[in-house]
């Protein structure tokens, strides 16, 4: 994709991100207002963008400073429960 693309390309805000997986893929949720779009990655897929991402990061904290975000992991995820029921009557 060129620069100009880029910049020309409609563009959404991201509000919420959530991911599930199965042994074979994961599932992205990117979610905005009352739309979402869901992407399913196979492992190494994510794994490469992964790396992309941290590499962005590293390169937009070079020029811009350390990004403040904190992660917290209890944070319940629409697509994956953190404690499936155990009883499903």
């Amino acid at each position: 994709m060129k620069s100009d693309d880029l910049k020309n390309a409609p563009k959404l805000f991201c509000e919420s991100i959530s991911v599930g997986f199965t042994p074979e893929y994961f599932v992205m949720g990117l979610t905005s207002g009352a739309q979402a779009t869901f992407y399913a990655l196979t492992p190494q897929h994510l794994k490469r963008l992964n790396e992309y991402l941290k590499h962005q990061i590293s390169d937009y904290e070079k020029e811009h400073g350390e990004i403040k975000a904190e992660w917290n992991p209890n944070i319940p995820s629409p697509l994956k429960p953190l404690h499936p029921p155990s009883n499903l009557s």
